[in-house]
């Protein structure tokens, strides 16, 4: 199973990257909190003090066209956001 599926790059993560020490990540839906921190801590070789986790739900949406109502949603994500301890960074614009 694989765990970590991508980091997050958005201006709240980072901003929360520079001032909390923490970073965010999508996760496998199914992934509890032990299995992202051990897949974090082997990936990038820091240490992870804390593990959060969001269930985000699906944006469902309905548009009117010429040829009827088309309704659709996005999928349905885990989010968790890793903090590691101090003085620890995790470079995400390496792999680029």
């Amino acid at each position: 199973m694989n765990i970590l599926i991508k980091p997050i790059i958005t201006e709240k993560a980072t901003t929360q990257s520079e001032t909390l020490n923490a970073y965010a990540f999508e996760v496998n839906a199914k992934a509890n909190k032990i299995e992202i921190k051990q897949a974090v801590e082997a990936a990038y070789g820091v240490s992870v003090e804390k593990v959060r986790t969001i269930n985000v739900r699906p944006e469902r949406r309905t548009r009117y066209t010429k040829t009827g109502i088309q309704h659709g949603k996005t999928k349905a994500i885990k989010k968790a956001i890793v903090q590691v301890t101090e003085g620890e960074i995790i470079d995400l614009y390496s792999n680029m």
